[in-house]
């Protein structure tokens, strides 16, 4: 158990579970690698999301992605902290596209457990920017 910035505690071990219990509902037809994640949300609820592939390949979605459909599709909230796991249990770092938008909905002191341990959001996206930078940009742009 750990601590995010705001004090909430963050029970890993039951965050692992619950993304381990997700990649049994991936649909991974094709790579035949099941990828769930589960994250903390700012009010105590657990959601959690599985990897769905497609014949397209590129337009399949991560499992980062599924939860935070169902963080909204739940009512919303900030993610306080996040974990993503293969089908075997092992730690896996979100992509890019999921980091972005694990950022968006937890912002920079989301935590995220990797093998290397607990990161914040703002260690793996330094640059991350969300709605209210690129309102920022749009007004700055108008002079």
């Amino acid at each position: 158990m750990s601590e995010d910035i705001t004090g909430t505690a963050v029970d890993w071990d039951e965050l692992v579970a619950a993304a381990l219990e997700m990649t049994s509902k991936a649909y991974v037809p094709y790579s035949r690698f099941p990828v769930g994640a589960a994250g903390l949300v700012d009010d105590g609820r657990v959601v959690t999301g599985c990897n769905v592939e497609n014949a397209c390949y590129g337009v399949g979605l991560c499992g980062e992605c599924g939860m935070v459909s169902a963080l909204l599709a739940s009512g919303g909230g900030r993610l306080v902290a996040v974990v993503a796991v293969g089908g075997h249990g092992q730690l896996l770092s979100p992509c890019g596209r999921c980091r972005q938008l694990i950022f968006e909905h937890g912002g920079r002191e989301c935590l995220v457990k990797l093998e290397s341990g607990v990161h914040s959001m703002d260690d793996l996206l330094p640059y991350g920017f969300d709605d209210a930078a690129l309102r920022a940009e749009w007004e700055a742009s108008r002079g």
